[in-house]
């Protein structure tokens, strides 16, 4: 409890110390190795989360929590074909697929593998719809939340929601791809993906804004 505490409070070192402390009593604790490669990960120590949740799969081999962490470490090392592999192993063994859902999507968006990417998304939100809206939770998976080409995975999930005849959210996320520099963004009026929702004025509205690079200008600086 100790340590979960620390983790809520950012303060993963002591984290990190308090699961150890219980790992010389429990050393073949699933849960407990996983969060302390939990707490290694957020310091930015990838060697040291690695090695826990390697120890965490092999005290419980049923335990998707720590394959789905160790698809998180491959995601940040740019390995997303790795991060797939560990994700769809996590799907068969985890409860808690709505997030290793969306970080599939994530690593797919990674290779650019869109068409799979949305069909990841549209999972993720059919088992939770405010997956893409969770902030701050502390739990035993890792939930994806940056990508290497953000203006993309913005449309994906603009997709994805307008797939699930969700306007307002379809909106927020094509406006953030537009904005971010995604020059195709008015593909939309024509893509059979945001046939439920395009008529919504929400959309509309974004589609009518002309930004600054759609002359043929830069993108926006990140």
């Amino acid at each position: 409890m100790r340590g979960d505490i620390l983790m809520a409070r950012k303060d993963y070192a002591a984290a990190a110390s308090a699961y150890e402390r219980i790992l010389r009593h429990e050393p073949k604790n699933a849960m407990l190795l996983n969060k302390t490669g939990m707490a290694y990960q957020e310091l930015g120590d990838a060697w040291h989360a690695e090695r826990f949740y390697k120890k965490s799969s092999k005290a419980d081999h049923h335990f998707g929590a720590a394959v789905n962490n160790l698809g998180t470490l491959e995601y940040s090392r740019g390995r997303y074909g790795k991060a797939v592999k560990y994700y769809r192993k996590a799907l068969a063994l985890s409860s808690d697929r709505a997030t290793i859902y969306s970080n599939l999507g994530y690593a797919y968006c990674g290779s650019k593998e869109y068409a799979r990417a949305t069909a990841a998304f549209r999972k993720a939100l059919a088992l939770d719809p405010n997956i893409f809206e969770r902030r701050g939770e502390f739990g035993s998976v890792f939930q994806q939340r940056s990508a290497p080409n953000p203006a993309e995975l913005y449309f994906l999930m603009a997709k994805s929601y307008a797939l699930a005849g969700d306007a307002a959210h379809a909106a927020h996320f094509l406006k953030l791809a537009r904005d971010d520099g995604y020059k195709q963004f008015r593909s939309a009026r024509t893509d059979p993906a945001f046939a439920r929702v395009i008529k919504d004025p929400q959309v509309q509205q974004v589609l009518l804004v002309r930004p600054p690079y759609a002359a043929g200008g830069a993108p926006p600086p990140k």
